[in-house]
């Protein structure tokens, strides 16, 4: 698939993973839909940066876990538009807890996240669903985690709805094919503003060393390098689907080779 021409709604991309997905696809020459939930400053600023490009975007305020707003926002794209090739289901939340505290999550909490991180991303398919297919070659991507694979990550409750994300990535690439291919990214430790602010500065810096430390490439993924990975899944995985793919520097495979 050529990105250039195409269009692409990346949801939560007012920042981090989502704004460099904008970016890197706008680069190549992919029209593209940036979403907020909350900061508008933050997705005109990636609107400018991709529209420097020669591309034309879309900037809109939607809450996925309202049906109402994601069927809005693809609408909104058709009418400016005319299409849909990519969605990034990249918006998502959280509740930071350890994981020993089994009080400091509760109903509402669960409920919470996976209206955002599970749901979310059901309803923004199902929205987009027809306009995907129209086009014979669609694809959908999920930002999932390695918290949702190994049980790890910010809280107990992150680690289920990414995990039910992994899960519902494969069932909706059965159901989808063959005119959308649906896959999953799985980023461990990325590093920037959102790890940060939820660990703590000192706790952030701790644990990115240890994450390079224990990785065999001596590195933790950024959104930039999230983005890259994105973009190989479209433009070079034509026959890639229902895949879940790490993005940990080998981390998750244990002890790093000793350094010689």
């Amino acid at each position: 698939m050529k990105l250039k021409d195409s269009v692409a709604i990346v949801t939560g991309s007012s920042s981090g993973i989502g704004a460099a997905i904008a970016r890197l696809f706008a680069e190549q020459g992919c029209h593209v839909v940036i979403n907020y939930s909350s900061n508008e400053d933050g997705a005109r600023a990636v609107a400018d940066d991709c529209e420097k490009h020669g591309v034309k975007t879309l900037v809109m305020r939607a809450n996925v876990a309202e049906d109402a707003n994601c069927r809005a926002l693809v609408d909104a794209t058709m009418d400016q538009f005319g299409r849909v090739d990519i969605l990034v289901n990249n918006a998502g939340t959280t509740k930071f807890c350890d994981h020993a505290n089994l009080d400091g999550l509760d109903k509402q909490d669960f409920l919470d996240l996976y209206a955002v991180n599970t749901v979310g991303p059901y309803q923004m398919t199902r929205a987009a669903e027809k306009a995907l297919r129209a086009n014979g070659s669609g694809h959908i991507i999920n930002m999932a985690s390695i918290a949702g694979l190994a049980g790890i990550g910010s809280s107990i409750a992150y680690a289920a709805s990414k995990g039910a994300l992994v899960t519902m990535t494969r069932s909706l690439a059965r159901l989808m094919g063959p005119e959308v291919r649906v896959n999953a990214v799985c980023p461990g430790f990325v590093q920037g503003e959102w790890l940060k602010k939820g660990l703590g500065e000192d706790k952030y810096d701790a644990l990115l060393e240890k994450t390079k430390g224990a990785s065999p490439l001596h590195d933790a993924a950024s959104p930039e390098t999230v983005a890259d990975v994105c973009l190989g899944l479209i433009i070079g995985g034509d026959l890639t689907t229902g895949e879940t793919i790490l993005i940990d520097g080998g981390a998750h495979l244990g002890m790093a080779p000793v350094r010689r």
